[in-house]
């Protein structure tokens, strides 16, 4: 008697084989790195130029001693830090993701590589958390230089503001990813992304705001990011306080990575 005998390949498990969503990703990224690098901090840059050395040589010594730093630039340097990492997240998460979806349509040829629906995510969003670092440091080392950071704690801030660009990014994912059209991204920058930036205490503190828009504002990633960030620059940070702003953001890029699965599942495979 024969028995038949026959072969299985094995598939390597979801979330394994990120790594080579992530070398697509770091192969394009290769050729426009420099642009995308300057344009990425020329913003923040100009508003610290701006708003720190413009508008903060007219704010008088008692402003800002209530403040905790020794002047206005020093004040906003750590949350344009934080603050600049969110839109970089927010911005490499929305039309690129969109473009891969639907246009270009790379993840739809990823699943037939294959990967999973874990690798096309999680290569893509450690791309963009690549990103949220290198325009982080590039950022640090310019404000390091203009004298509006002076603290070595910088070196844990830029970490901090790489958390915070984190926290945006899974969820962005997830909204991007059940979006039919880029109007979306429309409400999302005006209605969401430029409030935050403006009301989350990277120009000024939270509790200058009326009772309910600081309850609001202290909810956000970003004022925890920027608290994060500031209390690290300045030396005021405590362990405690630290590892509540950590856990926060943590639970909001673990929450936003879930989504992003089911987003993507749904879109791709179902």
């Amino acid at each position: 008697m024969t028995t038949a005998t026959g072969t299985t390949a094995v598939q390597p498990r979801e979330g394994r084989m990120a790594r080579r969503a992530f070398a697509y990703w770091l192969t394009n990224y290769r050729r426009v790195w420099r642009g995308s690098l300057i344009s990425g901090f020329l913003g923040p840059l100009f508003f610290l130029v701006a708003m720190g050395f413009g508008l903060g040589t007219l704010i008088d010594d008692g402003a800002t001693g209530g403040l905790g730093t020794p002047g206005y630039v020093q004040f906003i340097a750590p949350g344009i830090l934080a603050a600049q990492a969110m839109q970089t997240a927010v911005g490499e998460s929305t039309f690129p993701v969109m473009g891969a979806l639907k246009w270009q349509r790379q993840y739809h040829a990823m699943l037939a590589a294959p990967l999973g629906i874990a690798d096309v995510v999680l290569g893509h969003v450690v791309f963009v958390t690549m990103r949220v670092a290198i325009t982080s440091v590039a950022f640090a080392v310019v404000a390091v230089v203009l004298g509006a950071i002076t603290s070595w704690w910088v070196l844990l801030a830029v970490p901090a503001a790489v958390l915070t660009g984190l926290a945006f990014t899974t969820p962005v994912f997830a909204f991007a990813a059940r979006q039919d059209d880029d109007s979306g991204f429309n409400v999302l920058f005006r209605f969401i992304v430029m409030p935050m930036f403006l009301f989350s205490g990277t120009f000024f503190p939270v509790e200058q705001l009326p009772g309910v828009l600081e309850a609001v504002a202290r909810v956000t990633p970003l004022w925890h990011g920027v608290e994060l960030c500031r209390s690290l620059v300045t030396g005021t940070a405590t362990a405690l306080g630290s590892l509540g702003h950590v856990a926060y953001l943590t639970a909001w890029a673990a929450g936003g990575l879930w989504l992003a699965f089911a987003s993507f599942r749904k879109r791709l495979v179902t």
